[in-house]
């Protein structure tokens, strides 16, 4: 296993993390937005007003892209475990 091997590896490994983390980060970005607006013009800065919308937000787009996210890591490790004899030699 040379450099180049564990360079593709690693950048595959983040590239996978990067789809599956980039779904829930989206929505929490999308509505701590929209809560902050309504915060701002409505001049309610109370802290948990601010996080309990996102908190919920971000479950939800879990239980929502959960299965995707799971084909994709089952994917990424299937992958990975067809192909070790190549990165071993």
């Amino acid at each position: 296993m040379d450099h180049g091997d564990v360079l593709k590896l690693a950048q595959e490994a983040v590239r996978t993390i990067l789809a599956i983390s980039a779904p829930m980060l989206v929505v929490s970005l999308v509505v701590g937005l929209i809560v902050s607006i309504i915060q701002a013009v409505t001049q309610i800065q109370e802290a948990t007003l601010a996080f309990v919308p996102k908190i919920v937000a971000v479950l939800l787009s879990l239980i929502i892209f959960g299965p995707w996210i799971l084909k994709v890591v089952t994917q990424f490790t299937t992958d990975l475990l067809n192909n070790i004899n190549l990165y071993i030699q």
